[in-house]
This record gives C-alpha cells, sequence and structure tokens, in this order.
C-alpha cells in the first residue's frame, strides 16, 4: 500500500461517517480512527478491493471549507479570516517549514506562494512528503510550529488569494 493509497483511504473514512477502519496484509496493518460521532452504515465497506482503484484524487486545499457552526466567542475570528483560504495537512505526520535545520523555511509569513510551490514537508512513516501549494496568493499566518506532529486536514497556512 503506497502514501497515495493511505491518503484516499483517509479521505474515505472522513467521508462516509466510519469511525475506525482496520487492514491488515501480509506484511501491513493500518488503523484509521476519528473523532466522529457514531454512524450507522447498513452496508458494507469492501475495504481492501476499493483501494487498486481509487477515485481521482482532490486536491485538500481546494475542497471548499465547510462553514463554521456560529458560537459567540469564535464569531469575530471567524468573520476576520472569511476572505483567506485555509491550507490544511493532507496525511498525519511531523510539519517540517524546511528540508533542513540549516535550511530557509519553504513559506514565510508574508511571502508570495504559487499553485504548485512546495510550502512545507510532512513526514509519515519516515518518508518525506513535500506539500505543494493548491492556490496562489501570500501567506497571512503559519498555523503550526515547526517539528510539531499533525493530523489529517488539519489547518496548516492561512492564504489570502491572489
Amino acid at each position: 500500500m503506497d502514501i497515495k493509497q493511505i491518503q484516499e483511504l483517509i479521505r474515505f473514512v472522513s467521508k462516509s461517517g466510519v469511525n475506525e477502519v482496520s487492514i491488515e496484509e501480509k506484511e501491513f496493518k493500518i488503523t484509521i480512527k476519528t473523532n466522529q460521532a457514531p454512524t450507522v452504515v447498513a452496508a458494507a465497506i469492501p475495504a481492501a478491493p476499493a483501494l487498486p482503484a481509487p477515485a481521482q484524487p482532490l486536491p485538500v486545499a481546494a475542497q471548499p471549507a465547510a462553514p463554521a457552526a456560529p458560537q459567540a466567542p469564535a464569531a469575530a475570528p471567524v468573520a476576520e479570516q472569511s476572505n483567506y483560504i485555509t491550507i490544511k495537512s493532507p496525511m498525519i505526520g511531523t510539519f517540517y517549514r524546511s528540508s533542513s535545520p540549516d535550511k530557509p523555511s519553504f513559506a514565510e509569513v508574508g511571502d508570495e506562494i504559487k499553485s504548485g510551490q512546495v510550502i512545507c514537508i510532512i513526514e509519515a512513516m519516515k518518508l518525506f512528503n513535500e506539500i505543494e501549494s493548491e492556490v496562489s496568493g501570500r501567506i497571512v499566518k503559519v498555523l503550526v510550529e515547526n517539528a510539531s506532529p499533525v493530523e489529517y486536514d488539519q489547518p496548516l497556512f492561512l492564504v489570502e488569494p491572489a
């Protein structure tokens, strides 16, 4: 199972409402758990057969953000950031702003970025995955500290679209 298949599985689990999926192959085992409220699923979900032919992957940053439920304390910051696009983590791993500690960061606050430009690295299962921006614009805020763990779909950057 390669990283793309794992990403597709994570997307499937998060959209389906299933709380936990476990897959075991010859020398590979993966369990994905979500924090969603339990959902009753009437049909059986084929886990392994669906992976070899995944649907066209959706770019993570291009997915429209779901509107947040109105909350009294958080209403002002949400209105302030409504014109920004959030770049989210496409996987679980460790977030790095540069390729090594002695190299400059891929993206700093105020930098202009283009679609396809590498903006960070996420290490997952000892693999360093370059994360490319799906949008063009200016970095407004970096939401994650360097070398800290990130979850799937966790906001990483706020970008003012160009």
